[in-house]
């Protein structure tokens, strides 16, 4: 049984002089740092373009491209932009990412290239142009509708627009829009081309260095999206308003005393089966040219999910509807057998949810830092994993393990610390990537954070708060030939290198 390991860093955390990283150099620098530390994978988070809170759990669509990650750099090398266009940067910070900031300046240089791909591309680039539009027709022409609308009315959420046909998607107002909005319209469309571009030069390199690349496909989208806009027969939505009438959450957990309420419309799961599940299997089959390894967000909602009334002020009084995962699955299986699917089955987890992880054969996960706040029958405990799992050190959710372990309660540290023998010259970091590294779990995953034993500061995201999330970034000098030789070092022993 083959036994690897990989580095969680979503994009955007790479360095950047644009105030957010993106798929220039430094991408291809830390595929570089994976390749000569004996890493397998790169996990990343979802790809979508964010919108409220700027997280990649809320995109405003499932399948297009964040253009923030598009490298203005790239662009210039294609031609579209000039040198002088890059002068004058505003002083960005190295740390975090500063989103208003980093979209004003994008936007900028993003409709400079625009402009001179319109007039100065030649019947090449026009080609690969009109082939892409083409190839992604099925999701493409009504994002980039949704997104030129929705500018056009003051970036308010579709259900808000005033006029109704609009809403209701009646066609004779489709085409008005269209005709009308027919330069932003292309706009977006070349967003889109460029971003498709830059990933799959990326991903091609990330192969030829033999790093496979694990992303993220969230179970719900955001309400304003143009999924939702675009299919609502398949959401729960009311029908006069077009309002989620029944919203996405999880009940209360260790992460919040009053549940998350995440407020994304839940599905129509009758509907969705009478089309073979065909809008979930273009998500899927859209997903695999990007990554290599499908991380499936909330896996347990395939089973069961938690719904909440509209209106409700948070998770609390919801209640649990089945859901067919079981017939998705089989359905997805059918059209392409093997499944490259791992399952966040994190939260509340029934026998039934389990059932359906192994039905298909889909590796789970493991959270160490969830490992020592009870007794030794700990689900998160090493000793008590199978084969089949993905061990983290922590999550994009968690603390960084500097930050879990300076706020552990006596008794959880006391356990922890006789479990793993103490705390080791080199960081508490490295003493739980060691237990991830040696543990009999098939593939261990750390956050950059922790391989860099970062305390708190530079934690990724506060679930159930709003904003002030998915902002952290690395120097570019901290992946340094020292620190992937500790890392080469440790995966060597553990046996995780082919």
């Amino acid at each position: 049984m083959t036994r690897f390991s990989g580095i969680l860093l979503h994009p955007t955390s790479l360095p950047s002089p644009f105030g957010i990283g993106d798929l220039g150099e430094d991408a291809y620098t830390f595929i570089d740092f994976l390749h000569n530390a004996k890493q397998k994978y790169w996990q990343i988070l979802p790809l979508g373009p964010t919108g409220y809170g700027n997280s990649p759990y809320m995109c405003y669509s499932a399948i297009a491209g964040n253009p923030l990650l598009i490298s203005p750099v790239k662009l210039l090398e294609d031609g579209l932009l000039n040198s002088s266009d890059l002068e004058n940067l505003p002083n960005f910070s190295d740390h975090k990412v500063n989103f208003p900031l980093a979209i004003e300046t994008k936007t900028k240089l993003f409709h400079l290239a625009f402009e001179q791909f319109q007039t100065f591309a030649d019947q090449d680039q026009k080609t690969s142009f009109d082939n892409f539009c083409h190839s992604q027709i099925y999701w493409l022409d009504d994002y980039a509708l949704f997104m030129a609308v929705r500018e056009e009315h003051g970036n308010k959420s579709w259900h808000q627009w005033e006029e109704t046909n609009l809403v209701k998607r009646e066609p004779l107002a489709l085409i008005h829009w269209q005709n009308h909005l027919k330069h932003q319209i292309s706009y977006h469309k070349f967003i889109q081309f460029k971003f498709f571009e830059q990933w799959s030069a990326l991903k091609d390199y990330a192969h030829e260095h033999e790093i496979e690349i694990i992303g993220d496909i969230p179970i719900y989208v955001a309400h304003d999206s143009a999924d939702v806009w675009a299919n609502q027969e398949f959401f729960e939505l009311d029908p006069d308003t077009g309002a989620a009438s029944l919203m996405a959450g999880v009940p209360p957990d260790y992460f919040s005393e009053t549940g998350q309420l995440w407020g994304n419309p839940v599905y129509n799961w009758e509907k969705l089966a009478h089309t073979q599940f065909n809008w979930w299997i273009q998500r899927f089959e859209s997903l695999l040219k990007l990554v290599d390894v499908i991380r499936v967000d909330h896996f347990r909602g395939f089973q069961a999910f938690w719904a909440v009334e509209q209106g409700e002020p948070t998770a609390m009084n919801g209640c649990w509807i089945k859901a067919p995962g079981a017939e998705l699955f089989a359905t997805i299986q059918h059209k392409w057998g093997h499944l490259p699917i791992l399952a966040e089955d994190l939260g509340v987890i029934t026998p039934d949810v389990e059932a359906l992880r192994d039905q298909f054969g889909f590796p789970g996960m493991k959270v160490l830092q969830f490992a020592f706040g009870s007794d030794n029958g700990n689900p998160f405990l090493p000793f008590n994993y199978g084969r089949n799992f993905v061990v983290y050190t922590g999550t994009h959710d968690n603390d960084t393990t500097v930050g879990w372990f300076d706020k552990l309660s006596g008794q959880e540290r006391d356990r922890f610390l006789l479990y793993s023998g103490g705390i080791c010259p080199a960081g508490i970091h490295w003493d739980l990537i060691r237990l991830a590294m040696s543990s009999v779990a098939n593939i261990a995953i750390f956050p950059l954070q922790d391989v860099l034993g970062l305390d708190g500061t530079a934690r990724m995201n506060f679930p159930g708060i709003a904003e002030g999330n998915w902002e952290w970034r690395y120097d570019p000098a901290v992946l340094n030939q020292p620190l992937g030789l500790k890392l080469q070092e440790l995966t060597l022993i553990c046996g995780r290198s082919s």
